[in-house]
């Protein structure tokens, strides 16, 4: 069976084919793998069509696929174009939370099925939104830029610039699926007292880990830190805007860690200057990568990484093999764990 291996810096051929042949070991299926390599993320993704967050383009992977009923991919754009030049294709397993980079409805029109891979990072985004609430709260990564520029901070020792302590803290979650839950269950652990506003989380669910159920407003009211957790959709774009920013307590702590399109960034920098903010910790931006007059570079106690909230070695291994899985199923005949247009199903 012809599988096109289309992998990235992150989730490479290699790892894809290892996974897939250990799943088809014993089905008397052979593969026989086409690659492609992709730059993500070296070079960073982006629309391509009418897909989003893509690496690649459509030429090469018409190419590639070069009569493969199966691809995996995390990255590759499989547009309209791309299904209408592959009318052998018949399953697109792609190795990330949201197909984003797949039209979904051409697809379906196409008859082909699209797997994806829920929960393959959540570990590694929970923890790294935890390591930059920290990082902001204690000041941990401002202090140790200054210290190693030179400039050593006793001043940070101050009562008026201590930092404040997770424990007894008042902190909100928005959005409650699988990485918001974890982070619960961790702050909840160190002492905080943690909110939650999620329209659709079960609140049976938020109570038994500890956390206490709200509307989005009272949580920005009561929080002295928040950090986002929301998946983007046109109903949660620009989610926290300026409105909703001036809810928050006088100095509290942001945290996006999510996705850059829930948050209005431009207010960011004055709140920020005025102390209106006390600290913002930022792992994804409007627009990636930030431009070089970009507001907040030259903003106060501004935390800045280049969207790596999923990136550990267990995320790639996790996707791998969830992917795999699902291409034994299809293989085998079975019913695919993880289908994101299940319309396809009645074609």
């Amino acid at each position: 069976m012809r599988i096109l291996s289309a992998g990235d810096e992150f989730v490479g051929n290699d790892l894809l084919k290892a996974a897939i042949r250990a799943e088809l070991a014993g089905t008397g299926v052979e593969a026989d793998f086409r690659e492609l390599s992709l730059p993500w993320p070296i070079e960073p993704f982006g629309p391509v069509a009418e897909v989003n967050e893509a690496s690649g383009t459509e030429e090469q992977v018409i190419e590639a696929l070069d009569g493969a009923e199966i691809a995996v991919t995390q990255m590759a754009p499989f547009t309209k174009r791309v299904f209408a030049a592959a009318p052998q294709l018949k399953l697109v397993s792609v190795c990330r939370g949201g197909p984003v980079n797949v039209d979904l409805a051409a697809a379906t029109e196409a008859g082909v099925a699209v797997t994806f891979t829920p929960g393959r990072n959540a570990a590694a985004a929970a923890e790294f939104a935890v390591g930059l609430l920290l990082a902001a709260m204690r000041r941990i990564s401002t202090s140790s830029a200054e210290l190693l520029s030179g400039t050593w901070r006793g001043d940070y020792y101050t009562y008026a610039k201590a930092g404040t302590e997770l424990e007894g803290t008042t902190v909100g979650l928005v959005g409650y699926g699988a990485i918001g839950a974890r982070v619960a269950k961790v702050l909840v652990a160190f002492g905080a007292h943690v909110l939650v506003a999620d329209p659709y989380a079960d609140p049976d669910a938020v109570a038994a880990d500890g956390a206490e159920l709200v509307e989005l407003d009272e949580l920005l009211r009561r929080s002295y830190a928040v950090s986002l957790h929301a998946r983007l959709t046109e109903e949660t774009r620009n989610l926290i805007d300026a409105e909703k920013l001036e809810l928050l307590p006088h100095g509290a702590v942001l945290v996006n860690s999510a996705r850059g399109g829930l948050l209005d960034y431009s207010p960011l920098p004055d709140m920020l200057r005025s102390g209106r903010l006390g600290a913002v910790a930022l792992d994804v931006y409007d627009v990636e990568p930030p431009p070089a007059d970009w507001a907040l570079r030259d903003a106060p106690n501004v935390i800045a990484t280049p969207h790596l909230g999923g990136a550990s070695k267990q995320t790639a291994d996790r996707a791998a093999k969830i992917v795999a899985a699902d291409v034994g199923r299809f293989v085998r005949g079975e019913p695919l764990a993880h289908l994101a247009n299940p319309d396809v199903l009645t074609r």
